[in-house]
């Protein structure tokens, strides 16, 4: 059995395109998908009607709930977030509003984008000092409410990572699809990056009780993702996507 596991898209539909070629020509079928598709100055509307012209199982993002929430004052003060409301429409927000924001499929894999308490966080980093540290193992499976899954699938900090912890989990975040390098004010100023432009995801293998983990990189066409970013005015995502660094680093 194959899994491919995507995230954090955040409305690359170009970047998308690319890994969805890679999957298939892999002739996987399974595609789970940990939310943050839509938040971003590129293409959310494109990006939700290529997610709906596929069979992926789906959960929601940190940021998919922050534009269902938005308030007016918000949309007023985030010229981003406005974007992307504006963009997606009625139909793609009533989509996200019935997503789940963690699911647990046959008692083996659990999905999640941020913590269960918080899905601001990350799962496996811990970047209250302004530097990326990985949690310990008590901290993480606590932030899962303990589930008793064996595989546990995160997103959010856009760092590919593998981590076995003591209780013999295996938790995998499969980096980010859309996006490479970015800042952060929450909890505390961080950064995050991956220093290159290329798309990320992961793929599992399973046979019998033996598993494998590949973290995939795929080329795709940045530019014309950046463009668009600089059309909207986010100078920091254009050079983000032509780069994988933050701006001014």
């Amino acid at each position: 059995m194959q899994i491919a596991i995507i995230s954090d898209i955040q409305s690359n539909v170009y970047a998308l395109q690319e890994v969805l070629k890679d999957i298939k020509l892999r002739n996987i079928e399974v595609v789970l998908n940990l939310g943050n598709m839509f938040y971003g100055p590129i293409e959310p509307r494109a990006t939700y009607d290529l997610i709906r012209q596929n069979k992926f199982v789906n959960i929601c993002g940190k940021e998919d709930r922050q534009i269902l929430e938005a308030s007016i004052s918000q949309l007023e003060n985030n010229h981003t977030l406005a974007y992307a409301y504006q963009d997606l429409k009625d139909e793609a927000l009533y989509w996200i509003q019935d997503l789940q924001f963690e699911k647990i499929i046959g008692g083996t894999y659990y999905m999640i984008n941020g913590t269960y308490f918080d899905d601001s966080q990350y799962l496996l980093e811990d970047v209250s000092s302004g530097e990326i540290k990985i949690r310990d193992d008590e901290k993480i499976l606590e932030l899962t409410d303990n589930i008793k899954a064996p595989f546990i699938f995160c997103g959010n900090s856009h760092l590919p990572r593998v981590q076995k912890i003591n209780t013999g989990q295996l938790i995998i975040n499969p980096g980010a699809v859309g996006l490479q390098a970015f800042k952060s004010e929450n909890p505390v100023h961080h950064k995050i990056e991956n220093n290159t432009p290329n798309a990320s995801y992961c793929i599992l293998k399973i046979k019998d009780t033996r598993y494998s983990i590949e973290h995939v990189r795929v080329a795709y066409d940045f530019e014309k993702a950046a463009k668009k970013a600089q059309e909207n005015k986010r100078e920091d995502w254009a050079y983000a996507l032509r780069t994988g660094k933050t701006l001014n680093n």
